[in-house]
């Protein structure tokens, strides 16, 4: 009793979010990256993470594999997520750099989270390799929200020192 892995279900529906969830993570990044100019740091930091993140949609498409399954079905959350995202990167404002820099450092806590969900639930139902594989994308994105953490501060006093330059533009 309790000893026979449960049912795959949760788990291949959760790696589906999650799939969905780092596509829309790769479309927010590339628009980011785009718009950046005057923060190189943070830009190459961005780029490195959407080199990351296509890797990580590689691996989830792996793991929907190991499942038997493919990505033929699509699950709402996509359409969800592309709305958070549209509303978190179309921030045209003139602070665009701290509430991006902002929104992304959220949005790697809820990729964060996520991992953290599919890793135990690939335990549950007896798919090691499923969460070996999800131990290291959560590796990926807790480095990239500890930069961010780190870089914030940083990433702020740039651009209140750009705001308060006539001559400089200080939103990308």
């Amino acid at each position: 009793m309790g000893t026979e892995p449960q049912s795959p279900k949760h788990l291949e529906d959760w790696l589906r979010d999650a799939h969905a969830m780092e596509k829309q993570a790769e479309k927010m990044l590339e628009a980011q990256a785009s718009r950046l100019e005057h923060y190189p740091q943070l830009k190459a930091r961005i780029e490195q993470h959407l080199t990351e993140t296509r890797g990580q949609t590689e691996r989830l498409e792996q793991c929907i594999a190991l499942l038997g399954s493919d990505l033929s079905a699509v699950k709402d959350l996509g359409g969800k997520l592309a709305a958070f995202g549209q509303g978190m990167s179309g921030m045209m404002a003139g602070d665009e750099v701290v509430k991006g820099a902002m929104a992304s450092y959220a949005f790697e806590h809820f990729e964060i989270s996520s991992y953290k969900v599919l890793i135990q639930a690939a335990n549950k139902v007896g798919k090691p390799e499923i969460a070996r594989i999800c131990e290291e994308i959560l590796k990926e994105e807790e480095a990239m929200a500890e930069w961010l953490g780190n870089h914030l501060d940083e990433v702020t006093q740039q651009f209140l020192e750009r705001s308060e330059d006539s001559d400089l533009r200080a939103k990308t």
